[in-house]
């Protein structure tokens, strides 16, 4: 099997295209296009999992961290990341992240810890906006219907949990075909009507060039006539974070002790109870201190997150609780999560969940 067969099936759950701006999310080592015959899932590509991967013979190794961030100007192994690279390549070990797009999608990185604390209607807290496109193609009534199913085979036409969204009105198109066309219908040099359809669907906009593609190779004129639009409309299949609500709502400390339960967590750092039940929750895996006003203007009790500077808690303002629980316990799902996505497509590949694997954060124990 080729790396780029599981790439691929990570990049159709979360596309590239909706990582941040400042991530590296994608292959960091290696050719996409090498034979694979297993990987190892981690959330840091650090140089213990990739002497792991050496010392089992491992050939793919994909995390959540990205291993680059940003230019190296040598690689001499003066460093962790430096060594890592320079194993990684000698070995012919192939590196891939998925970092911000998997934190950016349904079912993605939060949605796991939302699930493992049993929240129930899961939404994305913070959805995304302007990557939607909408197309507007006008298609003679004998080709509707192929040109529909092709733009739907393509990517377009998915609204929530809707697909094959479109609209269509009907209307007379003229047009005259000058000397060196080939016209589907009419004749050269005379103006000629055709009875139409208007369609209108929408896109994901890094879907534009499979969608118009598919749009030209379905459709009988030679020019086609098509308009496309940037839209501002909220994607509520994108965006940050996640929020739900439980079966049952819990005091404060109930719901703590249920927390630490679940996530194993040492410590948890969080601004004053207000003594109110919890019941709605919001949560960002990693770090979402800048999550932390719409959890509020969306009404939760309790927001959960890592990596909260000092300042930050007091956003609270006694309407909300915000609970730390730590970088690496609130991400720490998302290894079962990666080997969902690579199981439930490649049964007989030989996938792998770093077991080993550390939080470089530690506590001091005080009694």
């Amino acid at each position: 099997m080729k790396a780029l067969e599981i790439i691929n099936e990570i990049e159709k759950f979360a596309p590239k295209a909706y990582q941040e701006s400042y991530d590296n999310s994608g292959l960091q080592i290696g050719q996409a296009n090498s034979e694979v015959n297993s990987c190892i899932i981690a959330l840091d590509c650090t140089e213990k999992l990739i002497d792991y991967a050496i010392d089992k013979k491992i050939d793919l190794v994909i995390t959540h961290h990205p291993l680059i961030f940003s230019g190296l100007k040598s690689i001499t192994g003066k460093n962790e990341q430096e060594r890592i690279i320079a194993k990684a390549i000698k070995h012919d070990i192939i590196v891939y992240s998925a970092h911000t797009n998997l934190d950016s999608v349904t079912n993605g990185v939060s949605f796991e810890l939302a699930k493992k604390l049993n929240l129930k209607n899961i939404e994305i807290l913070d959805n995304a906006e302007g990557n939607l496109k909408k197309l507007v193609v006008f298609c003679p009534i004998t080709h509707i219907e192929k040109v529909k199913y092709a733009l739907f085979e393509a990517g377009a036409g998915n609204i929530g949990n809707y697909d094959q969204c479109s609209f269509s009105t009907q209307g007379k198109g003229s047009f005259r075909a000058l000397e060196g066309s080939n016209p589907y219908v009419g004749e050269k040099n005379k103006c000629h009507f055709e009875e139409e359809e208007r369609i209108e669907t929408i896109f994901p906009a890094h879907k534009e060039s499979s969608v118009l593609q598919a749009l030209f190779q379905s459709h009988p004129y030679e020019e086609v006539a098509y308009d496309v639009y940037n839209l501002t409309n909220t994607n509520k299949q994108v965006g940050l974070g996640a929020i739900g609500t439980l079966e049952k709502e819990m005091t404060e400390t109930e719901f703590f002790a249920f927390l630490s339960g679940i996530t194993k967590c040492k410590s948890i750092r969080h601004s004053s109870f207000n003594g109110k039940s919890i019941k709605k929750v919001a949560l960002c895996g990693g770090s979402g201190s800048h999550l932390i006003k719409k959890a509020k203007l969306k009404k939760a009790d309790l927001f959960i997150t890592g990596d909260i500077k000092y300042h930050a808690f007091a956003e609270a303002e006694d309407k909300i609780i915000i609970a730390d629980i730590g970088h690496f316990e609130s991400e720490q799902f998302t290894k079962e999560l990666l080997f969902e996505i690579i199981s439930k497509k490649f049964h007989n590949f030989a996938a792998y969940i770093y077991k080993e694997e550390e939080n470089p954060v530690n506590y001091f124990p005080i009694k």
